[in-house]
């Protein structure tokens, strides 16, 4: 008994020093790509260098030949990688420049609203827009970058910017285009026109008749509507499409006519232009009264004044 006391007394007192061990803890195996990547790179390394010792004790010719193509075929699987990667990243700038735009912008179906923004130049467009409302702004100049990547513009409002240079060809892509309005800017000739083109709004600016070529509107065989009041034009314009409806060349610097103005003249009085309902030329300096054979094919006669 007095034994087992003093080994008792020896375990209390030895106990404290004593540290028990932690208990044991199992390890978890997480996978790591781009260590897995690498591992296996060495490996296929290390591989790859064993077959080529054996080749090239066999065949030296034929070892070196096979690592050649080996690195050729390593080379082009990178630069396709490459290639792919900057594809990617092409797309993402694009869709962040698309994200860029309509947070300034609103964007609706379709539509992009970039009105009263302030801007100086026209935003980078979502792909697929089709309408275009940049009003009351501070561009000064187009550029055929603007639009050459969106062929589905079928409306471009630009009305009321300052607007004074366009880029030639800035339209010429935009065969779907059937409205602009270039109206309230600082032009001083007009820009070559799309083919589809519906109506063209061209007022408030400083267009001279210099500024219009002969056969500007020649082959715009759906144009119904053209306004160029408000310019400084000396002439009414040459090879008016006979789609027309409605013609607005209201103060301006005109200051005659001919029977060819309107009409085809010779004294075809045949000749008859249907479609043709409104044309203002009232605030011109021209008498209207003078010119009774440059009316003969109008179904309506032109605003203005006749004394």
């Amino acid at each position: 008994m007095k034994t087992l006391q003093k080994f008792g007394l020896f375990f209390y007192f030895l106990l404290p020093l004593v540290k028990l061990a932690p208990p044991k803890q199992h390890s978890a195996t997480f996978y790591d790509p781009g260590l897995a990547t690498l591992e296996e790179t060495i490996f296929k390394q290390s591989y790859e260098d064993i077959i080529f010792k054996e080749d090239y004790e066999d065949k030296p010719q034929d070892a070196v030949k096979n690592q050649e193509s080996n690195d050729m075929l390593l080379f082009h699987e990178n630069e396709l990688q490459m290639q792919r990667d900057e594809e990617i990243l092409s797309e993402g700038s694009t869709n962040l420049t698309d994200l860029a735009t309509c947070l300034l912008c609103v964007c609706l179906s379709g539509s992009v609203y970039c009105e009263e923004t302030d801007m100086e130049s026209v935003p980078a467009l979502p792909k697929e827009t089709g309408y275009l409302y940049a009003r009351f702004n501070k561009i000064k100049k187009l550029k055929v970058s603007d639009f050459a990547e969106i062929p589905t513009l079928k409306r471009i409002d630009l009305t009321g910017n300052m607007i004074q240079d366009i880029e030639d060809g800035t339209f010429a892509k935009l065969v779907l285009l059937e409205e602009l309005s270039l109206a309230d800017n600082r032009l001083a000739k007009l820009p070559a026109l799309p083919p589809k083109l519906t109506s063209l709004k061209a007022n408030n600016n400083f267009i001279k008749s210099r500024g219009i070529k002969a056969n500007a509107f020649k082959k715009l065989t759906n144009l119904s509507f053209l306004d160029l009041g408000h310019n400084l034009l000396e002439s009414v314009p040459l090879n008016l499409p006979e789609s027309l409806r409605t013609l607005n060349l209201q103060f301006n610097n005109i200051t005659s006519i001919t029977d060819e103005t309107f009409c085809k003249g010779n004294n075809q009085t045949r000749y008859v232009r249907q479609r043709m309902d409104i044309i203002r030329m009232d605030g011109n300096p021209v008498i209207l009264g003078k010119y009774p054979n440059a009316f003969m094919c109008l179904r309506t006669l032109p605003i203005g004044t006749y004394f």
